[in-house]
């Protein structure tokens, strides 16, 4: 536990002060957002805040992460695990391709990186590596970090490699790729308001710490019975690493909220879904965090009904603007009315989902 305390409060503390000096080195160089001219008129005021506040989220959650584990290993003599370090290659990888997109928009002057092949090529071969490397590195009782069946709660009779284990291997990258590519565009998406995607943040990884932490209470290697124990690998790691991610948005939200004074931009946002897709496949609860995560997945659900609609009928919409919460703006709500009605519905989906979870160990 006392690592899962270093970590978040490391993290918190590296975030709120070092977010002032990077906005200070952002604004020298003159690195400010680019806003879309399709967007809400009220949005223009925001051209010019400094972006790419997402560095700030991942270095904070890195530093934080390997400052635990150093107090840790002087406490164990236990250093860090596979799964957290992939979790960290996933995390950061999908950082650095948002990276390069906010730094296209802004040398570019325009409001779009990245062209669309080069940003899925980038998600895609970090993708490939995080799901081929998380099937590897078995430890003393032969499990590897992620699982070749599709999960839940926790692993269910869904194999993969029903087929064959060679099968099983490129329909779980096709999978893995799948939930990251979700994930990370569901957060970018999310990320149109000042505070917004940070905040549901960090109501979806402080349920995924309950989540991991019961996993280490309730771990096959540390239970009696081996009745309802989970077999996740390196769940406490795990915990440590979400608990810095969580320290992590605190500190930035003090900055992210409205006025914002710096947005996450894609650095942010895809790193912090590609963490929430890695905590899904890592703790085997793939389809569970669809709920916990749910704010994201309303929020993308709203633009696929949105342009489903529009083509299928013609032209007719059925929200004013998607992403949904540009639609409560053009109904008259009020952004800070907006972002806290939305921070709201995210904790009312991570109970539930962390309600199921549990409900799910109490029956079973």
């Amino acid at each position: 536990m006392i690592p899962v305390i270093v970590s978040g409060g490391l993290a918190l503390a590296l975030s709120l002060f070092g977010t002032p000096l990077f906005i200070k080195f952002l604004v020298k160089k003159q690195y400010g957002q680019f806003i879309r001219q399709d967007g809400p008129t009220s949005h223009h005021t925001k051209r010019g805040t400094p972006t790419m506040g997402g560095v700030v989220i991942i270095v904070a959650t890195v530093l934080g992460y390997f400052g635990a584990s150093l107090v840790g290993y002087f406490r164990t003599g236990v250093g860090p695990s596979v799964s957290a370090l992939l979790l960290l290659f996933l995390m950061v990888g999908l950082g650095f391709v948002g990276f390069a997109d906010d730094f296209t928009k802004i040398t570019k002057q325009r409001s779009l990186g990245l062209s669309p092949i080069a940003k899925i090529l980038g998600q895609g071969g970090v993708g490939i590596a995080f799901t081929l490397l998380a099937l590897q590195f078995p430890n003393a009782d032969g499990q590897t970090p992620a699982s070749l069946n599709v999960s839940f709660v926790r692993d269910t009779a869904l194999n993969l490699a029903f087929a064959g284990p060679v099968i099983g291997m490129l329909l779980f990258v096709v999978w893995g790729n799948f939930l990251i590519t979700a994930w990370s565009n569901a957060v970018n998406l999310t990320d149109g308001l000042d505070g917004l995607a940070t905040g549901a943040s960090i109501f979806v990884f402080g349920a995924y710490i309950l989540v991991t932490m019961w996993q280490f209470n309730q771990s096959c290697h540390s239970v009696a019975s081996n009745v309802g124990c989970y077999t996740t690998r390196d769940p406490l790691d795990l915990a440590v690493v979400t608990a810095a991610i969580v320290g992590a948005c605190v500190g930035f939200l003090w900055w992210n909220a409205s006025p914002a004074k710096i947005f996450m931009g894609d650095t942010g946002s895809l790193a912090l879904g590609g963490a929430l897709a890695g905590l899904t496949i890592l703790t085997r609860t793939e389809l569970l965090g669809a709920i916990i995560g749910g704010l994201f997945v309303v929020i993308v659900a709203s633009v696929v009904i949105q342009v489903g609609f529009f083509k299928l009928s013609g032209g007719k919409r059925v929200f004013r603007m998607t992403p949904l919460h540009h639609h409560f703006e053009l109904v008259g709500w009020q952004e800070v009315t907006i972002v806290i009605r939305f921070w709201l519905i995210s904790a009312v989906f991570a109970a539930i989902g962390s309600a199921i979870f549990y409900g799910e160990w109490l029956t079973g």
